[in-house]
């Protein structure tokens, strides 16, 4: 008897899970920006989301959650409930976590639910700075020691693997970082003249580039583009930057690993179709990004293929505090 009502009282509980499931979402969900106000990620995640409410036919409330290079974004949503009702709205960071020593939990603890899309990287300065192309900042800051400065978003971040790659074509640069909590606030200071050069996501620095109030140095790609098809390319100012192109940071939405099959699929599709939209990927195109949309196996196919990319580039800088193998990081082939 007893143990028809252990078996009862479980069929019940699947029961109700299943229901809840089915039901998803039947509260608002919250979604946890890794950084900072104005910045790409937050302008990607607050464009795309409003779609995906739609599908979903539920609210999605974003929070701006900053600081430890997205650390504490992260944290908050891995040791939350994995019910689906929490959305870490992440960039690329995190995939560096471990070889940075930043902690030991990045995607892997997480299921992405759509890489939406990919950001190609700009080298800007204020509109005052003493040079207007790559060849002449790099003669400025070898002539002038210390005194350029450059802004950063900490280790990991879009601006740490861009030196990393300036580091590796033209050898250590004496500049001064300046950290900040993401490219907005960074972007920000330059133009107000705290620091003198950025390296940024274009999506986040093409209207400032267009107003006038900051000047473009060079675009991380192998090949000029369309949204600003006049700026020269880092390739065509040092060939030897080939190696590592393309490259840029991404943006992606992730639920923790535990959460139900159903929430995943739900969430998965609202995404995926709110990034089909054409408000969506207007915005994207004319901000320079490279639309994605990647779920399921292609997703975790991309993040990993990024992170041994991009660690091993790390490593290679002596940037890192951890070996990739060390956390088994294959190192991409030749």
């Amino acid at each position: 008897m007893k143990a028809f009502v252990l078996g009862a009282v479980s069929v019940l509980a699947m029961g109700s899970t299943g229901a809840l499931a089915q039901d998803f979402p039947s509260k608002e969900i919250q979604g946890i920006i890794q950084w900072g106000a104005g910045g790409s990620t937050d302008t990607v995640m607050r464009a795309v989301t409003p779609h995906a409410e739609d599908v979903l036919g539920g609210t999605v409330v974003m929070q701006n959650v900053t600081g430890g290079v997205g650390a504490i974004a992260l944290n908050q949503v891995a040791n939350g409930k994995a019910d689906g009702y929490t959305l870490l709205m992440g960039a690329e960071n995190p995939l560096l976590y471990k070889v940075m020593g930043l902690g030991q939990k990045d995607y892997s603890d997480f299921v992405p639910i759509d890489i939406l899309a990919r950001g190609t990287p700009i080298l800007v300065a204020n509109p005052d700075a003493p040079f207007d192309d790559y060849a002449g900042m790099i003669d400025y800051i070898k002539a002038n020691p210390k005194t350029v400065k450059f802004g950063s978003t900490g280790p990991g971040g879009l601006p740490s693997v861009v030196t990393a790659m300036i580091k590796e074509v033209e050898g250590e640069l004496p500049v001064i970082f300046v950290p900040y909590d993401g490219d907005g606030p960074a972007l920000t200071a330059l133009q107000g003249n705290a620091i003198n050069v950025m390296p940024a996501v274009l999506g986040a620095a093409v209207e400032g580039i267009r107003a006038g109030t900051m000047k473009p140095i060079a675009i991380f790609e192998t090949e000029p583009v369309a949204a600003l098809p006049d700026v020269p390319t880092a390739v065509s100012a040092n060939p030897a930057y080939e190696k590592y192109l393309p490259w840029g940071p991404f943006f992606g939405i992730f639920v923790k690993k535990g959460t139900p099959d159903e929430a995943v699929e739900k969430l998965t599709a609202a995404y995926t179709e709110a990034a089909t939209q054409p408000e969506f990927t207007d915005l994207m195109k004319n901000r320079g990004f490279t639309l994605l949309n990647l779920s399921g196996a292609e997703a975790q196919d991309f993040l990993d293929q990024w992170q041994e990319t991009t660690a091993w580039l790390m490593q290679d800088a002596g940037l890192t505090k951890a070996s990739p193998e060390k956390f088994g990081i294959a190192r991409p082939a030749e």
